[in-house]
């Protein structure tokens, strides 16, 4: 993966100060008088899977990473534009199986390669899945469910789609937190997973690293029971997981090596990874 340029911290000023300000109030959020306001989508295009974990947990250096062991379980990936143009046949005969592709961030940002991204995987036979980064500082978690769903999170029973994917981690412009409390950050993961439900019948996979989903949830075990488990975490063992999740679905294990992006693994067999995009026991 292209190493991270240096994180910026955008401010807003005028009438796009007082919009955000707004709401960061509709968030429940308080802001001290005379403040300026972090801008909650200060770069989307720089924000992918696993962007912001360098910056706070240890990583493995990349060329540590090239020589861990894969995990056991099926191969695949997750990109966004940051990789160019894909070659996603190449990509499937070197291994993949499976790929998670950005889609969108906040209510505003797509991905402009998403398109060809998970129409090309699709062709090539991978089984495919669209993210969503998400920005809770800047609307509520229904309104950007309902925005991933029209713009390339949808779902359909076709052996190749997998659910949708919640990709909350620290946040890449100010406060790890976004700002939130945990009961308020609980209730925003609620709000963003219920809708998708509602919007396409599947619950979400949620990826996250356990430190951040202690500090930021209170380490709860709310979600374990619907939402699969993409646990990011770049060594050779998987570690501790969130609470409630008794084993992982996939695993971001390194931000570089065989394919473009990240590398993951599902854990399980073929069969069980069609049985996860399909819905069925």
């Amino acid at each position: 993966m292209a190493a991270s340029p240096r994180r910026r911290f955008g401010w807003l000023r005028s009438a796009t100060t007082l919009a955000a300000v707004a709401g960061v109030a509709a968030l429940g959020l308080t802001v001290p008088a005379g403040a300026a306001t972090p801008n909650p989508m200060a770069h989307p295009e720089r924000d992918w899977m696993g962007s912001t974990i360098a910056a706070h947990e240890h990583v493995t250096p990349a060329a540590g990473a090239r020589a861990l062991a894969a995990p056991a379980g099926l191969p695949g990936l997750d990109v966004s534009h940051w990789q160019g143009t894909i070659n996603w046949t190449t990509v499937k005969n070197q291994g993949a199986k499976f790929a998670y592709i950005k889609a969108t961030e906040g209510t505003t940002y797509r991905d402009p390669n998403f398109s060809a991204n998970y129409t090309n995987a699709y062709y090539a036979g991978l089984v495919r899945g669209a993210y969503h980064f998400a920005q809770p500082a800047s609307s509520s978690g229904a309104a950007q469910a309902d925005y991933f769903a029209a713009h390339g999170g949808g779902w359909s029973k076709d052996n190749q789609t997998l659910p949708g994917m919640l990709d909350i981690e620290y946040n890449p412009n100010g406060a790890t937190c976004y700002g939130l409390s945990q009961a308020s950050m609980r209730s925003w993961i609620t709000s963003f997973l219920n809708e998708y439900h509602a919007k396409t019948t599947r619950w979400a996979t949620i990826y996250t690293t356990t430190d951040w989903w202690t500090t930021c949830t209170g380490n709860t075990s709310a979600y374990a029971n619907n939402d699969p488990l993409d646990i990011a975490r770049y060594s050779s063992s998987v570690g501790t997981l969130p609470a409630g999740w008794g084993f992982y679905t996939f695993w971001q294990w390194a931000d570089s090596g065989t394919f473009p992006g990240d590398q993951d693994v599902f854990n399980g067999s073929q069969a069980r990874l069609v049985a996860l995009a399909n819905n069925t026991p």
